[in-house]
Protein backbone atom coordinates (compact mmCIF):
# COMPACT_ATOMS: atom_id res chain seq x y z
CA UNK A 1 0.00 0.00 0.00
CA UNK A 2 1.39 3.40 -0.99
CA UNK A 3 2.13 6.03 1.63
CA UNK A 4 0.27 9.35 1.89
CA UNK A 5 2.82 11.11 -0.34
CA UNK A 6 2.69 8.59 -3.18
CA UNK A 7 3.33 10.22 -6.60
CA UNK A 8 5.12 13.21 -5.05
CA UNK A 9 8.53 13.77 -6.69
CA UNK A 10 11.26 15.31 -4.54
CA UNK A 11 14.71 16.40 -5.68
CA UNK A 12 17.14 16.70 -2.78
CA UNK A 13 20.49 18.39 -3.19
CA UNK A 14 22.88 16.37 -1.05
CA UNK A 15 23.65 17.91 2.32
CA UNK A 16 23.92 16.89 5.95
CA UNK A 17 21.67 16.72 8.98
CA UNK A 18 18.42 18.70 8.85
CA UNK A 19 17.66 18.46 5.13
CA UNK A 20 18.53 14.76 5.24
CA UNK A 21 15.98 14.16 8.00
CA UNK A 22 13.34 16.13 6.11
CA UNK A 23 14.03 14.10 2.98
CA UNK A 24 13.95 10.85 4.96
CA UNK A 25 10.56 11.69 6.42
CA UNK A 26 9.14 12.56 3.00
CA UNK A 27 10.53 9.32 1.58
CA UNK A 28 9.09 7.31 4.49
CA UNK A 29 5.70 8.85 3.73
CA UNK A 30 5.81 7.63 0.15
CA UNK A 31 7.44 10.42 -1.85
CA UNK A 32 9.99 9.41 -4.47
CA UNK A 33 13.13 11.25 -3.38
CA UNK A 34 16.07 11.56 -5.75
CA UNK A 35 19.27 12.86 -4.17
CA UNK A 36 21.71 14.79 -6.34
CA UNK A 37 25.26 13.97 -5.25
CA UNK A 38 28.63 15.36 -6.27
CA UNK A 39 30.56 13.27 -8.77
CA UNK A 40 33.57 13.36 -6.44
CA UNK A 41 31.53 11.55 -3.77
CA UNK A 42 30.97 8.45 -5.88
CA UNK A 43 33.06 5.56 -4.53
CA UNK A 44 35.77 4.45 -6.91
CA UNK A 45 35.39 0.78 -6.06
CA UNK A 46 32.31 -1.44 -6.00
CA UNK A 47 30.48 -1.66 -2.66
CA UNK A 48 29.38 -5.09 -1.45
CA UNK A 49 26.73 -3.85 0.95
CA UNK A 50 24.23 -1.02 1.20
CA UNK A 51 25.21 2.27 2.78
CA UNK A 52 24.71 2.51 6.56
CA UNK A 53 23.58 6.15 6.30
CA UNK A 54 20.20 5.91 8.03
CA UNK A 55 19.19 9.49 7.23
CA UNK A 56 19.56 8.71 3.51
CA UNK A 57 17.20 5.72 3.40
CA UNK A 58 14.51 5.48 0.77
CA UNK A 59 16.33 7.61 -1.81
CA UNK A 60 17.73 7.22 -5.27
CA UNK A 61 21.06 8.88 -6.07
CA UNK A 62 22.26 10.59 -9.23
CA UNK A 63 25.79 12.05 -9.29
CA UNK A 64 26.28 15.19 -11.38
CA UNK A 65 29.04 17.72 -11.89
CA UNK A 66 27.12 20.91 -11.26
CA UNK A 67 30.15 23.04 -12.11
CA UNK A 68 29.53 22.17 -15.74
CA UNK A 69 26.61 23.45 -17.77
CA UNK A 70 25.67 19.98 -18.96
CA UNK A 71 25.29 18.85 -15.34
CA UNK A 72 23.25 21.91 -14.44
CA UNK A 73 20.97 21.27 -17.43
CA UNK A 74 20.25 17.76 -16.18
CA UNK A 75 19.44 19.22 -12.76
CA UNK A 76 17.11 21.78 -14.33
CA UNK A 77 15.32 18.98 -16.18
CA UNK A 78 14.92 17.03 -12.95
CA UNK A 79 13.55 20.07 -11.13
CA UNK A 80 11.17 20.88 -13.99
CA UNK A 81 9.46 17.53 -13.37
CA UNK A 82 9.52 17.71 -9.57
CA UNK A 83 7.02 18.73 -6.93
CA UNK A 84 9.62 19.70 -4.33
CA UNK A 85 13.25 20.84 -4.34
CA UNK A 86 15.16 20.54 -1.05
CA UNK A 87 18.04 23.02 -0.81
CA UNK A 88 20.47 22.48 2.12
CA UNK A 89 22.92 25.22 1.13
CA UNK A 90 23.59 28.75 2.32
CA UNK A 91 21.74 31.59 0.57
CA UNK A 92 22.90 32.22 -2.98
CA UNK A 93 24.20 28.75 -3.82
CA UNK A 94 21.23 27.85 -6.03
CA UNK A 95 21.86 31.01 -8.04
CA UNK A 96 25.49 29.95 -8.53
CA UNK A 97 24.35 26.49 -9.59
CA UNK A 98 22.21 28.02 -12.31
CA UNK A 99 18.84 27.19 -10.78
CA UNK A 100 17.74 30.43 -9.09
CA UNK A 101 14.39 29.78 -7.36
CA UNK A 102 12.68 32.74 -8.98
CA UNK A 103 13.40 31.39 -12.47
CA UNK A 104 12.95 27.75 -11.51
CA UNK A 105 9.45 28.37 -10.23
CA UNK A 106 8.60 30.17 -13.47
CA UNK A 107 9.65 27.10 -15.44
CA UNK A 108 7.70 24.87 -13.05
CA UNK A 109 4.95 26.97 -11.38
CA UNK A 110 3.89 24.05 -9.16
CA UNK A 111 7.37 23.61 -7.70
CA UNK A 112 7.94 24.02 -3.97
CA UNK A 113 11.49 25.14 -3.17
CA UNK A 114 12.45 24.56 0.47
CA UNK A 115 15.59 26.32 1.68
CA UNK A 116 16.97 24.62 4.82
CA UNK A 117 19.51 26.79 6.66
CA UNK A 118 20.58 27.61 10.17
CA UNK A 119 20.28 31.40 10.13
CA UNK A 120 17.67 31.89 7.39
CA UNK A 121 17.68 33.57 4.00
CA UNK A 122 18.14 37.08 5.36
CA UNK A 123 19.59 38.88 8.36
CA UNK A 124 23.19 39.82 9.27
CA UNK A 125 24.25 36.20 9.83
CA UNK A 126 22.55 34.66 6.80
CA UNK A 127 25.82 33.94 4.99
CA UNK A 128 27.73 32.69 8.06
CA UNK A 129 28.57 29.08 8.84
CA UNK A 130 27.13 27.43 11.94
CA UNK A 131 25.83 24.26 13.51
CA UNK A 132 23.15 23.14 15.96
CA UNK A 133 24.99 24.41 19.05
CA UNK A 134 25.35 27.89 17.55
CA UNK A 135 21.69 28.11 16.59
CA UNK A 136 20.32 27.04 19.98
CA UNK A 137 22.81 29.36 21.68
CA UNK A 138 21.74 32.45 19.75
CA UNK A 139 18.02 31.60 19.82
CA UNK A 140 17.99 31.32 23.62
CA UNK A 141 17.54 27.59 24.13
CA UNK A 142 21.04 26.75 25.37
CA UNK A 143 21.34 29.34 28.15
CA UNK A 144 19.01 27.57 30.65
CA UNK A 145 20.59 24.13 30.14
CA UNK A 146 22.92 22.83 32.82
CA UNK A 147 23.75 23.60 36.44
CA UNK A 148 24.34 26.98 38.10
CA UNK A 149 27.88 28.30 37.94
CA UNK A 150 28.90 26.00 35.08
CA UNK A 151 28.93 26.48 31.30
CA UNK A 152 25.70 25.50 29.55
CA UNK A 153 25.38 21.76 29.06
CA UNK A 154 25.74 20.79 25.42
CA UNK A 155 22.77 18.61 24.39
CA UNK A 156 22.52 16.19 21.51
CA UNK A 157 22.00 18.07 18.26
CA UNK A 158 18.28 17.31 18.25
CA UNK A 159 16.90 20.76 19.05
CA UNK A 160 17.99 22.87 16.07
CA UNK A 161 19.17 20.33 13.52
CA UNK A 162 16.25 17.95 13.75
CA UNK A 163 13.37 19.27 15.88
CA UNK A 164 13.72 22.87 14.74
CA UNK A 165 15.22 21.96 11.38
CA UNK A 166 14.41 18.72 9.59
CA UNK A 167 10.96 18.25 11.11
CA UNK A 168 10.07 21.90 10.48
CA UNK A 169 11.19 21.38 6.88
CA UNK A 170 8.82 18.43 6.51
CA UNK A 171 5.95 20.40 8.06
CA UNK A 172 6.57 23.31 5.70
CA UNK A 173 6.67 21.11 2.62
CA UNK A 174 3.47 19.30 3.62
CA UNK A 175 1.67 22.59 4.22
CA UNK A 176 2.84 23.94 0.86
CA UNK A 177 1.63 20.78 -0.88
CA UNK A 178 -1.82 21.19 0.69
CA UNK A 179 -1.99 24.88 -0.26
CA UNK A 180 -0.98 23.98 -3.82
CA UNK A 181 -4.10 21.86 -4.12
CA UNK A 182 -6.14 25.07 -3.75
CA UNK A 183 -4.00 27.54 -5.68
CA UNK A 184 -2.29 25.28 -8.22
CA UNK A 185 0.98 27.08 -7.47
CA UNK A 186 4.11 26.21 -5.58
CA UNK A 187 6.11 28.61 -3.44
CA UNK A 188 9.50 29.20 -1.82
CA UNK A 189 10.02 28.22 1.82
CA UNK A 190 12.57 29.82 4.13
CA UNK A 191 13.12 27.15 6.81
CA UNK A 192 15.58 28.47 9.39
CA UNK A 193 16.74 26.52 12.42
CA UNK A 194 16.79 29.65 14.58
CA UNK A 195 13.10 30.10 13.75
CA UNK A 196 12.43 26.46 14.54
CA UNK A 197 14.21 26.73 17.90
CA UNK A 198 12.18 29.83 18.73
CA UNK A 199 9.02 27.88 17.89
CA UNK A 200 10.09 25.08 20.22
CA UNK A 201 10.61 27.68 22.95
CA UNK A 202 6.94 28.72 22.85
CA UNK A 203 6.13 26.93 26.12
CA UNK A 204 9.11 28.55 27.86
CA UNK A 205 8.05 31.97 26.59
CA UNK A 206 4.59 31.19 27.94
CA UNK A 207 6.03 30.48 31.38
CA UNK A 208 8.01 33.72 31.15
CA UNK A 209 4.91 35.71 30.22
CA UNK A 210 3.04 34.20 33.17
CA UNK A 211 5.81 35.11 35.62
CA UNK A 212 6.73 31.46 36.12
CA UNK A 213 10.20 31.49 34.60
CA UNK A 214 13.29 32.35 36.63
CA UNK A 215 16.47 33.58 34.92
CA UNK A 216 19.65 31.54 35.15
CA UNK A 217 20.61 27.90 34.81
CA UNK A 218 19.14 25.36 37.19
CA UNK A 219 16.41 27.72 38.36
CA UNK A 220 13.33 26.27 36.68
CA UNK A 221 11.43 23.11 37.33
CA UNK A 222 11.36 22.11 33.67
CA UNK A 223 15.16 22.41 33.53
CA UNK A 224 15.81 20.10 36.47
CA UNK A 225 15.52 22.42 39.47
CA UNK A 226 12.52 20.57 40.90
CA UNK A 227 13.33 17.32 42.73
CA UNK A 228 10.31 15.67 41.14
CA UNK A 229 11.50 16.47 37.59
CA UNK A 230 15.00 15.07 37.20
CA UNK A 231 17.15 11.95 36.95
CA UNK A 232 18.59 9.93 39.85
CA UNK A 233 21.32 7.31 40.16
CA UNK A 234 20.40 3.77 41.20
CA UNK A 235 22.47 1.33 43.26
CA UNK A 236 23.80 -0.32 40.09
CA UNK A 237 24.96 3.00 38.63
CA UNK A 238 22.05 3.28 36.22
CA UNK A 239 19.56 6.17 36.14
CA UNK A 240 15.83 6.67 36.47
CA UNK A 241 13.69 9.72 35.78
CA UNK A 242 10.73 11.27 37.54
CA UNK A 243 8.49 13.88 35.92
CA UNK A 244 5.63 14.07 38.41
CA UNK A 245 4.31 17.52 37.55
CA UNK A 246 0.63 17.16 38.35
CA UNK A 247 -0.20 17.19 42.09
CA UNK A 248 -1.87 13.76 42.07
CA UNK A 249 1.12 12.24 40.31
CA UNK A 250 3.48 13.96 42.74
CA UNK A 251 1.58 12.55 45.71
CA UNK A 252 1.70 9.07 44.19
CA UNK A 253 5.44 9.34 43.65
CA UNK A 254 6.09 10.32 47.26
CA UNK A 255 3.78 7.57 48.44
CA UNK A 256 5.79 5.00 46.46
CA UNK A 257 8.99 6.46 47.94
CA UNK A 258 7.55 6.24 51.49
CA UNK A 259 7.60 10.01 51.87
CA UNK A 260 4.86 12.19 53.35
CA UNK A 261 3.48 14.57 50.76
CA UNK A 262 2.17 16.85 53.51
CA UNK A 263 5.71 17.28 54.83
CA UNK A 264 7.05 18.05 51.36
CA UNK A 265 4.76 20.60 49.62
CA UNK A 266 5.39 20.28 45.91
CA UNK A 267 5.96 23.97 45.18
CA UNK A 268 7.91 24.92 48.33
CA UNK A 269 11.11 25.84 46.53
CA UNK A 270 12.97 26.25 49.83
CA UNK A 271 12.59 22.51 50.39
CA UNK A 272 13.58 21.39 46.90
CA UNK A 273 17.28 20.89 47.64
CA UNK A 274 16.62 18.86 50.78
CA UNK A 275 13.93 16.77 49.08
CA UNK A 276 16.24 16.08 46.15
CA UNK A 277 18.88 14.74 48.54
CA UNK A 278 16.31 12.56 50.26
CA UNK A 279 15.00 11.14 46.98
CA UNK A 280 18.56 10.52 45.80
CA UNK A 281 19.26 8.47 48.92
CA UNK A 282 16.12 6.42 48.45
CA UNK A 283 16.72 5.77 44.76
CA UNK A 284 20.37 4.84 45.38
CA UNK A 285 19.28 1.98 47.65
CA UNK A 286 17.76 -0.09 44.83
CA UNK A 287 18.69 -1.26 41.35
CA UNK A 288 17.23 -0.03 38.08
CA UNK A 289 15.38 -3.31 37.64
CA UNK A 290 13.87 -3.02 41.12
CA UNK A 291 12.68 0.52 40.45
CA UNK A 292 11.16 -0.54 37.13
CA UNK A 293 9.27 -3.30 38.91
CA UNK A 294 8.05 -0.79 41.49
CA UNK A 295 7.11 2.19 39.32
CA UNK A 296 7.00 1.43 35.60
CA UNK A 297 3.46 1.67 34.26
CA UNK A 298 2.19 3.67 37.25
CA UNK A 299 1.07 7.30 37.22
CA UNK A 300 4.18 8.36 39.11
CA UNK A 301 5.58 9.49 35.73
CA UNK A 302 8.62 7.24 35.83
CA UNK A 303 10.98 5.94 33.16
CA UNK A 304 14.40 4.31 33.19
CA UNK A 305 17.24 6.02 31.32
CA UNK A 306 18.16 3.70 28.46
CA UNK A 307 20.63 3.73 25.62
CA UNK A 308 18.99 3.61 22.21
CA UNK A 309 20.21 0.02 21.84
CA UNK A 310 18.48 -0.93 25.10
CA UNK A 311 15.45 1.20 24.22
CA UNK A 312 14.89 -0.86 21.08
CA UNK A 313 14.45 -3.92 23.31
CA UNK A 314 12.14 -2.34 25.86
CA UNK A 315 8.81 -4.21 25.86
CA UNK A 316 6.74 -1.09 25.08
CA UNK A 317 8.84 0.09 22.15
CA UNK A 318 9.37 -3.48 21.00
CA UNK A 319 5.63 -4.11 20.79
CA UNK A 320 5.06 -0.86 18.92
CA UNK A 321 8.02 -1.46 16.62
CA UNK A 322 9.37 2.02 17.35
CA UNK A 323 12.84 0.85 16.38
CA UNK A 324 13.41 -1.66 13.62
CA UNK A 325 16.33 -3.37 11.96
CA UNK A 326 16.46 -2.76 8.23
CA UNK A 327 19.26 -4.37 6.24
CA UNK A 328 20.92 -5.16 9.56
CA UNK A 329 20.93 -1.53 10.72
CA UNK A 330 19.04 -0.36 13.81
CA UNK A 331 16.89 2.67 12.97
CA UNK A 332 13.56 4.34 13.74
CA UNK A 333 10.43 3.05 12.08
CA UNK A 334 8.57 5.51 9.83
CA UNK A 335 6.42 7.93 11.82
CA UNK A 336 3.74 9.08 12.32
CA UNK A 337 1.49 6.09 11.73
CA UNK A 338 -1.39 6.20 9.27
CA UNK A 339 -4.42 3.91 9.40
CA UNK A 340 -5.00 3.67 5.63
CA UNK A 341 -1.77 4.77 3.96
CA UNK A 342 1.09 3.72 6.22
CA UNK A 343 4.60 4.90 5.57
CA UNK A 344 7.41 2.49 4.86
CA UNK A 345 11.14 2.29 4.31
CA UNK A 346 11.18 1.96 0.54
CA UNK A 347 14.84 1.13 0.15
CA UNK A 348 18.27 1.03 1.72
CA UNK A 349 20.36 4.21 1.72
CA UNK A 350 22.03 4.54 -1.69
CA UNK A 351 25.69 5.04 -2.34
CA UNK A 352 26.32 8.24 -4.33
CA UNK A 353 25.75 7.56 -8.02
CA UNK A 354 23.96 4.28 -7.47
CA UNK A 355 21.03 5.23 -9.74
CA UNK A 356 22.71 7.70 -12.07
CA UNK A 357 22.04 5.93 -15.34
CA UNK A 358 18.38 5.24 -14.54
CA UNK A 359 17.74 8.86 -13.56
CA UNK A 360 19.50 10.24 -16.64
CA UNK A 361 17.40 8.06 -18.92
CA UNK A 362 14.20 9.17 -17.20
CA UNK A 363 14.84 12.80 -18.16
CA UNK A 364 15.86 11.89 -21.69
CA UNK A 365 19.53 12.70 -21.19
CA UNK A 366 22.29 11.06 -23.23
CA UNK A 367 23.49 8.87 -20.38
CA UNK A 368 26.47 7.29 -22.14
CA UNK A 369 27.73 10.65 -23.39
CA UNK A 370 27.41 12.36 -20.02
CA UNK A 371 29.05 9.46 -18.19
CA UNK A 372 31.91 9.29 -20.67
CA UNK A 373 32.50 13.03 -20.34
CA UNK A 374 32.52 12.91 -16.53
CA UNK A 375 29.48 15.18 -16.28
CA UNK A 376 27.76 12.33 -14.48
CA UNK A 377 29.19 9.36 -12.63
CA UNK A 378 27.72 6.03 -11.62
CA UNK A 379 28.66 3.65 -8.84
CA UNK A 380 30.66 0.68 -10.11
CA UNK A 381 28.53 -2.45 -10.19
CA UNK A 382 29.04 -4.68 -7.20
CA UNK A 383 26.45 -4.26 -4.44
CA UNK A 384 25.35 -7.79 -3.74
CA UNK A 385 24.38 -7.66 -0.08
CA UNK A 386 21.57 -5.75 1.68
Amino acid sequence: MAGPLADIEVIELAGIGPAQLGGMMLADLGARVTRVDRVDDVPGEPRRHASREVLARGRRSVALDLKREEGREVLRNLVDRADVLLDPFRPGVLQRLGIPPEETTKRNPRLIVAHMTGWGQDGPLAAAAGHDLNYIALAGALEPMGVPGEPPQVPLNLVADFGGGGMLLAVGVLAALIERERSGRGQILDVAMVDGVATLLASVLQLHAMGQWAPGRGSNWVAGAAPWYRAYRTSDDRYVTFASLEPKFYRLLLQRLDLDAEAWPQWDIELWSELAERIAQIVAARTLEEWCAELEGTDACFSPVLSFVDAAQHPHLLERGTYISHNGVLQPAPAPRFSRTPGAITGAPPWPGQDTRVVLLEVGAAADTLLAAGVARELPIGIDEP
